[in-house]
C-alpha cells in the first residue's frame, strides 16, 4: 500500500539554535516564523547579560574606580580650602562628596546588572518596530514576531561583546574598556574611531541577512535600511557615551 510522502516539519526555534547565529545565520533565519518562539531565547539572553553585569560588580573594579574618583575630589577640595578657618564647613563638604561617591557606586552597579538588560530589550523593541514600519511602507506584509526574532538571535552577538568586555576588565583591571576602536584614541576625547565597533557592525549585517532570508525586504532595501539604522544607532550611542563622560 503506497503512502503519500509527508512534508518534513522543521523543529521550532529555541535556545539551542542560538549558536547558529555565529556560524550559519542563514540556516537559523530560514527557520524563523511569525510566532513568539523567540521567548526563551530572549529570556536566556537577558539573563546572561544580567549575570555578566553581576560578575563585573563582583570584580570590585567598579567600587575601586568610584573610590579613586572620590579621593581625588576630596584631595582637590582640601587643596582649595587650606586657608579656611571653618573646619566644620569643610568636613560637611567632604561628607557630601563621600555620600555622592556611595550613591555613584549604587547607580553604577544597577546600571551593569539591571539597566543593561533593560536597555537591550528596549533596543530590540525599537528596532523591530522601526523595521515593521519600513516593511509596511514598502508594500509588503510585515511580520512583527519575525522581526523580533531577528533582533533577539542577532543579539547573541552583543552577548559575545559583553563577555569580551568582562575579560578585558579582568585582564587590564579597569572598567574603562570597550569593543570599539575608540580605545585607540586619547581618553576623554571625541574620536570617529568610537563609531567603529565590529560587534555592532556584525549585528546589523545579521539583521540585513535575516530580512533578506525571511523576505521581509528585498536585498537592496534591506542593506540600505540596515546601513542607515546602523549609522543612526551608532551616532546616538557615541553621543550618550561622551555626554556621560
Amino acid at each position: 500500500m503506497n503512502q503519500e510522502p509527508t512534508e518534513r516539519v522543521k523543529p521550532m526555534l529555541g535556545v539551542r539554535h542560538a549558536m547558529l547565529v555565529y556560524a550559519a545565520p542563514r540556516s537559523l533565519f530560514s527557520r524563523v516564523e511569525d510566532t513568539g518562539a523567540y521567548g526563551w531565547a530572549l529570556v536566556t539572553l537577558l539573563a546572561m547579560v544580567m549575570l555578566i553585569g553581576y560578575a563585573e560588580v563582583q570584580t570590585g573594579l567598579i567600587d575601586r574606580t568610584v573610590d579613586q574618583k572620590t579621593e581625588q575630589k576630596l584631595a582637590e577640595l582640601e587643596k582649595l580650602q587650606t586657608n579656611l578657618v571653618d573646619r566644620i564647613a569643610l568636613k560637611e563638604q567632604m561628607d557630601g562628596i563621600r555620600k555622592q561617591g556611595e550613591f555613584n557606586k549604587l547607580i553604577t552597579r544597577l546600571g551593569r546588572v539591571v539597566v543593561a538588560p533593560v536597555q537591550m530589550l528596549a533596543s530590540f523593541l525599537l528596532i523591530a518596530s522601526a523595521l515593521y514600519a519600513i516593511v509596511a511602507l514598502t508594500g509588503r506584509k510585515p511580520e512583527y514576531h519575525t522581526l523580533m526574532s531577528l533582533c533577539v538571535y542577532a543579539g547573541f552577538i552583543e552577548l559575545l561583546a559583553y563577555i569580551l568586555r568582562l575579560a578585558m576588565m579582568l585582564h587590564y583591571r579597569t572598567i574603562n574598556v570597550d569593543t570599539s576602536l575608540g580605545l585607540l584614541a586619547a581618553p576623554g576625547k571625541l574620536s570617529a574611531l568610537a563609531a567603529i565597533d565590529p560587534f555592532r557592525i556584525w549585528f546589523w549585517v545579521l539583521i540585513a541577512i535575516g530580512l533578506i532570508v525571511t523576505r521581509q525586504l528585498s536585498r537592496r532595501t534591506a542593506i540600505a535600511t540596515c546601513a542607515v539604522m546602523a549609522i543612526l544607532a551608532t551616532a546616538a550611542r557615541v553621543g550618550l557615551v561622551y555626554a556621560g563622560s
